[in-house]
């Protein structure tokens, strides 16, 4: 498993535009107001060859100091308890804050590694104002700039050289299929009722499960692990913010498989939970099923189902090519059939499209419908490829792919999509230069 660093520090420091450095894309929200960050984020980020997990400890509710003290205690007991090393950041334009001091205290009783950063050092006075943060009582600091990047690459030498190297798990060749979701959603009930037997314990109590734990499966011939992911452990300390570490045990998990089953709660609806653990999986370029479990509990007429999966396809867009299984974990209903469609997904991410085949198929559909013209220039696509990677990526050969725009990739990737099937998959389409 990956190393995971949590990003923890009080409201309105920079911590989201931090992570977006980490992480080289804007997926956060960054907004000057306090608590503008309600949900958590996660990413993945590598420097010098090590590749590890980030997680941004938002989720601050706006309101008095009171509660935000209360937040920020929760969001580093939990950094602790959880990540392998932490980046402490700080504001040198508002200098040590009481807020601040009591996040360094609970700090500097963990043993694990703890970075300070100093934010919004971009000339040398500021420079010189970092000198108080020595008062933290965490050693030496690190002074960055998160909107600009200055500062980032020493800070990210010193957190690699820090992080504890992981153990070699042993290779399993088998393809790992991972059930994630939310807290309670059914997730070790589903493989309870796939093996036949109560591996797992279940109870009405969302974090009842502490690791994830792999099963050997074999169903319709193939044989995979079949990996329960709930992960989460109740602890008076971190007041039970089971969301957490849903998130957190999925994010190891996903990064380590090849399908993510993602249950849904019927009675709950996709939330947003639902919804970061997906793109979770997307990001990551693993085939993916959506379960909607519970859904005897359900209400239904003639349409539900249809409103439902509806529903579900508008808040995954623009990736919509993806399974949905309306199951019943307590009467076993379409269980198998959630095994069988994952089975199929896995053979689809494994598919190899023939260079011969995929060229007569898609030459003419771009001929017919090239891409738009660039300021009088006209781009031609002369030869395509599928690359040797674990998942469908594709390499099209043009004269000018700088002038290739994200509505055409994602019309070629439909046209992929329609002509060779690779449903319930992340596809990876690439312009490059003839």
């Amino acid at each position: 498993m990956s190393n995971i660093v949590a990003i923890v520090g009080r409201p309105n420091v920079g911590k989201s535009t931090l992570f977006n450095r980490l992480i080289q894309r804007r997926e956060a929200i960054v907004d000057a107001v306090s608590g503008v960050t309600r949900d958590r984020h996660y990413g993945r980020s590598d420097w010098n060859g090590q590749e590890f997990s980030v997680i941004d400890t938002g989720g601050y509710v706006v309101g008095s100091d009171d509660i935000f003290e209360q937040e920020i205690d929760k969001q580093v007991e939990l950094a602790i308890d959880e990540a392998d090393a932490i980046i402490f950041i700080v504001d040198v334009e508002t200098g040590i804050t009481g807020m601040d001091e009591d996040v360094a205290q609970l700090l500097r009783q963990t043993e694990k590694p703890v970075l300070l950063a100093v934010n919004k050092v971009d000339n040398s006075k500021r420079e010189a104002d970092a000198v108080e943060f020595y008062a933290l009582g965490l050693g030496e600091y690190y002074t960055i700039s998160s909107i600009n990047g200055s500062g980032t690459g020493e800070l990210l030498d010193a957190l690699v050289e820090v992080l504890p190297e992981k153990e070699k798990e042993e290779e399993d060749e088998l393809p790992r299929f991972a059930v994630v979701g939310r807290p309670n959603a059914g997730k070790s009930s589903f493989i309870n009722a796939l093996i036949g037997e109560d591996r797992y314990i279940v109870t009405d109590i969302a974090g009842t499960t502490r690791d994830s734990i792999d099963t050997r499966y074999n169903r319709f011939g193939f044989e995979f692990n079949l990996v329960d992911t709930a992960g989460i452990r109740r602890k008076a300390k971190v007041k039970e913010d089971l969301e957490f570490y849903s998130v957190m045990r999925s994010v190891r998990a996903i990064e380590h498989c090849d399908i993510c089953l993602l249950l849904v709660d019927a009675t709950r609806g996709f939330e947003g939970q639902d919804q970061n653990i997906f793109w979770l999986a997307e990001r990551n370029r693993k085939g993916i099923v959506i379960l909607v479990n519970k859904w005897d509990l359900v209400e239904k007429d003639t349409q539900t189902t249809k409103e439902f999966e509806k529903r579900i396809r508008k808040n995954m867009e623009p990736f919509t090519d993806v399974p949905i299984i309306f199951i019943s974990v307590l009467n076993k209903q379409r269980i198998f059939k959630a095994i069988e469609t994952a089975v199929e997904v896995y053979k689809n991410r494994s598919k190899r499209v023939p260079t011969r085949k995929l060229n007569e198929v898609m030459l003419p559909i771009i001929e017919h419908t090239p891409p738009p013209s660039n300021k009088g220039k006209y781009i031609k696509v002369k030869f395509c490829t599928q690359l040797p990677t674990p998942m469908p990526q594709f390499a099209f050969f043009a004269n000018l792919p700088q002038y290739i725009k994200e509505p055409y990739r994602r019309f070629v990737e439909n046209k992929l999509r329609d002509h060779f099937g690779f449903h319930g998959v992340p596809i990876d389409v690439y312009f490059r230069k003839k």
